[in-house]
């Protein structure tokens, strides 16, 4: 009988994960690999396409193109985990697995903070990067505030990018003199694991005049005055809102047994749940790793190491050590590289890299 595994969402994660199974166990693999969408693309790729440096369809990869060793995809909506039986129902099929693997990442809650539908604009969603397309360059002279709305957020660096390449699309549009921008973010520093990249991110601002406000975060859009309301009572006007929004697990993760506190915890060792035989890895979990794409890579990595041994009926004796690299856009063409350790110490380091066109070429290849 083949070896029957559940991977629930086909991001980073998910996707690593089934390379390295159909790899190592071949045709004895029955692997599913479920997702809601038909297509992958890297989260950095949003800001190409919001800046108008990329058209939408080319940074859309199709999981069409999944050839893999005793593995099917397919394009569903997950309506159910049953986790104690391991059995996933969808919108048109039911499963069952020898081993479940929740790759769903992280869905953003819009409505967590009134009026930003309707008064300002997010970027997180590749459909709120190509409405951006169009409103950015529409903003010509006034206020605008690149907000976060509540902290844990995916890819940590992103809205300090953002800020970053408005100053430079400005700049070359002729109007930056014209235009104020302002960072709202819930950390004392940009990148809290990294005191150098933040240092260099800070000296960034200062020099575009770009206004860093720490330890606030966005709690409501007045639409009609367009104001945007922080968690301390400020309020700050804009003509341009480009919003971090709050993040949660996926509903159907959120109505199952194993989500506690909205997220799900895992063993740090093999990322297993509290349920024999169902992983989780990425942004979905509570780990303590930020919610970008390279940590749940490294996640995937040692899942299927621990799945690989549980197959084998061998011994499991490695664990998830938290490292990964992120890119950071400093704008003007050059990129900088944070490498991260979260697990290794006694609290997480990160070591920073000088932004620079190699690294930009290095991010390209990357991508």
């Amino acid at each position: 009988m083949k070896f029957r595994v559940l991977v629930l969402g086909a991001g980073f994660g998910g996707l690593e994960l089934t390379t390295i199974l159909s790899e190592k166990i071949g045709n004895d693999l029955d692997l599913t690999i479920i997702d809601k969408s038909d297509s992958f693309y890297f989260g950095f790729s949003k800001l190409d396409v919001m800046f108008g440096n990329k058209p939408p369809h080319s940074v859309r990869i199709p999981y069409s193109s999944i050839s893999k060793q005793g593995v099917v995809f397919r394009q569903e909506n997950i309506t159910s985990i049953d986790p104690l039986h391991k059995r996933v129902t969808t919108d048109k099929n039911s499963y069952e697995g020898d081993v479940v693997v929740v790759a769903l990442g992280a869905d953003y809650d819009i409505q967590a903070t009134p009026g930003l539908a309707e008064g300002g604009n997010e970027f997180y969603s590749l459909e709120g990067a190509i409405k951006l397309r169009d409103v950015i360059p529409q903003f010509r002279k006034g206020n605008a505030i690149v907000g976060v709305a509540a902290a844990p957020f995916k890819c940590p660096p992103a809205p300090s990018e953002a800020a970053l390449l408005l100053h430079d699309h400005l700049v070359r549009s002729g109007v930056r003199a014209a235009c104020e921008i302002g960072l709202v973010m819930p950390w004392a520093t940009p990148i809290p694991p990294s005191p150098d990249s933040s240092t260099a991110l800070l000296k960034a601002f200062e020099e575009r005049n770009i206004h860093f406000i720490p330890k606030k975060a966005v709690r409501v859009i007045d639409a009609i005055r367009k104001v945007a309301k922080l968690d301390d009572g400020t309020e700050m006007p804009f003509d341009l809102f480009l919003g971090v929004p709050t993040h949660v697990a996926p509903q159907v993760v959120l109505e199952s047994p194993l989500a506690e506190n909205g997220w799900i915890p895992v063993n740090r060792n093999d990322l297993q749940t509290k349920f024999p035989g169902i992983y989780a890895i990425g942004d979905v979990t509570s780990v303590g790793t930020p919610k970008a794409g390279v940590f749940a890579e490294g996640a995937a990595k040692v899942a299927a190491e621990a799945i690989l041994a549980s197959y084998h009926r061998a011994n499991y004796a490695s664990s998830y050590k938290g490292t990964g690299q992120c890119y950071v856009e400093f704008g003007e063409g050059k990129v900088g590289r944070v490498d991260v350790d979260f697990f290794s110490g006694p609290s997480p380091r990160g070591t920073h890299t000088d932004a620079s066109e190699e690294i930009a070429i290095e991010k390209e290849h990357f991508g």
